[in-house]
């Protein structure tokens, strides 16, 4: 007897889930400038790679012995590879019941980070779902008390393997957490909102009448850091995740993938030589240094529209994954405020569980002062910071391209592990700038003469005579002054010494936990 008829009843189910929402739906989706989740999927995983799990869950109505119909889950989950290497992921259907979790069969997104965790391999949501509905009450005849096991589940993935969240519609609920819970996110312009409760909700809880683009699109969700980074259309957004994953290892138990290069190691940018303004007052942009000292092509720049005072990503040298930050000095002189700190940390802790190295590319300023910082809590922000970077254990090398002042400034150097710096001659720096500092210690002997101003300028001059780096390197105060040409080969040849430190250091990080 051969079981022939029942695999082809397996297909035929498989073609009914298959077809989502129906047609109706899957138009109405295209008609919002949305891709379907399976249409989604498609451009995430390597062709013919696709395993989907639970392909046929979901309601069906049966005729004696027969199905005559199937509504499907409204998550589709399975495993696929992405550029060769095998991930998990799940995907809301908003197709079916606005990916509502009335319309879900058991908990396949949790079974899909379960995968990801004991397999350990990377972990993607693809996400467009509503969350919670007041429909799933009358359906199990109560209500129900809240709980969030599921996220402990989440929160412990974090530790392990890399997880990314796509934002690909409107959001809400627990999906707009689940948004935040990963080690990277993006959303698309145009067609992605992220919030805790949508337009309705907001207009019974406040009395006002709001549009989801106003309540959490990308004017609001990327530029206050929930949302990484921003894409123009779902297949930017896919292409991005795909990025993000090409630097980091399946697991934290597994070193960096390492990618040949035709970029020459002893490479020496003529460009590096005049970037830095000799007046001080002027700016530059540091991702042009970032061009010039890293792998061609590899910088891939993570929230670029938050904390802009400094930047952050991920890039190779010589083929090497590493995470890469530089001050920026045309945002608020490139000094630390609360935004700059929270980009900073999210960086080190990243580094951290995943065993890349830390490049800096330091010009700071210090942390940011005045009333509007001292209100938003910059204390605490960099306390955070220091003890961020002080427990992280990756090998960290920086190179110090100007200015550095306080703890902010001090943050450059690490005490402990494989640390290694170098200046450039246009650096300068010490507890607090010379031109703020005067006024204060020489305050006395200022009011005192005969001409306060003409006493002042006197005073800053001499200061400023023996600001220049060539003293304190004289004091072994910087450890190597460099030609900015420099710099690229130098990197290189840390990172290959960071290469054997990170092997003793693969595994669960003795450094701070991940947190999103």
């Amino acid at each position: 007897m051969s079981w022939e008829l029942d695999v082809e009843e397996l297909e035929r189910q498989s073609e009914l889930a298959r077809q989502m929402g129906g047609e109706a739906g899957v138009a109405f989706q295209h008609g919002r400038g949305k891709l379907t989740v399976r249409e989604r999927i498609e451009l995430l995983v390597d062709p013919g790679s696709l395993q989907e799990i639970g392909t046929i869950a979901g309601t069906a109505t049966w005729s004696g012995d027969q199905v005559e119909t199937l509504k499907p889950s409204n998550t589709v989950i399975g495993t696929g590879r992405v550029a060769g290497r095998k991930v998990s992921f799940s995907g809301g259907d908003f197709t079916i019941r606005g990916g509502a979790s009335d319309a879900s069969i058991g908990n396949k997104s949790q079974f899909a980070e379960k995968l990801a965790l004991e397999t350990r391999i990377p972990y993607v949501r693809l996400l467009d779902a509503t969350g919670g509905s007041v429909k799933t009450f009358e359906q199990i005849g109560r209500t129900y008390l809240p709980g969030n096991s599921g996220t402990n589940l989440s929160a412990e993935l974090l530790q392990y393997v890399p997880v990314v969240s796509a934002v690909l519609g409107s959001v809400a609920g627990l999906p707009a957490v689940q948004a935040c819970l990963c080690h990277f996110s993006v959303m698309v312009k145009g067609t992605s909102q992220v919030f805790v409760a949508g337009p309705k909700v907001v207009e019974q809880a406040t009395g006002r009448t709001i549009t989801k683009e106003e309540l959490g699109d990308e004017r609001i969700q990327v530029k206050n850091g929930v949302i990484m980074n921003l894409a123009e259309n779902e297949a930017d957004a896919i292409s991005q995740v795909k990025s993000f994953l090409s630097y980091l290892p399946a697991n934290v138990w597994e070193a960096p993938p390492v990618r040949a290069t035709t970029d020459a190691p002893d490479r020496r940018e003529e460009s590096l030589l005049s970037i830095v303004p000799k007046n001080r007052r002027h700016v530059y942009d540091p991702r042009k240094i970032l061009h010039a000292v890293l792998d061609e092509g590899s910088f891939f720049e993570i929230m670029p529209f938050y904390g802009r005072a400094r930047v952050t990503g991920l890039a190779r040298v010589n083929g090497m994954p590493v995470a890469v930050m530089a001050n920026h000095p045309k945002f608020n002189g490139g000094s630390m405020d609360v935004a700059a700190g929270e980009k900073t940390i999210r960086l080190i802790e990243l580094a951290d569980t995943f065993h890349l190295p830390m490049v800096y590319f330091a010009d700071e300023p210090g942390f940011s002062v005045g009333k509007a910082e001292e209100e938003q809590g910059i204390i605490r922000a960099g306390a955070r910071v220091v003890t961020t970077t002080a427990r992280s254990k990756t090998p960290y090398i920086c190179f110090v391209l100007r200015q550095l002042y306080g703890v902010a400034g001090g943050l450059h150097m690490r005490g402990s592990g494989l640390y290694r710096r170098y200046a450039w001659p246009s650096t300068h720096g010490g507890s607090m700038h010379i031109e703020g500092g005067t006024a204060i210690a020489y305050r006395r002997e200022i009011e005192e003469a005969v001409d306060p101003a003409a006493k002042r300028a006197e005073i800053e001059a001499r200061l400023q005579a023996i600001s220049s780096p060539f003293r304190n390197a004289h004091a072994f105060g910087i450890e190597e002054m460099i030609d900015p040409r420099d710099t690229r080969p130098l990197l290189v040849e840390f990172i290959e010494d960071a290469t054997r430190v990170i092997q003793s250091q693969l595994g669960p990080g003795s450094g701070p936990s991940y947190t999103p």
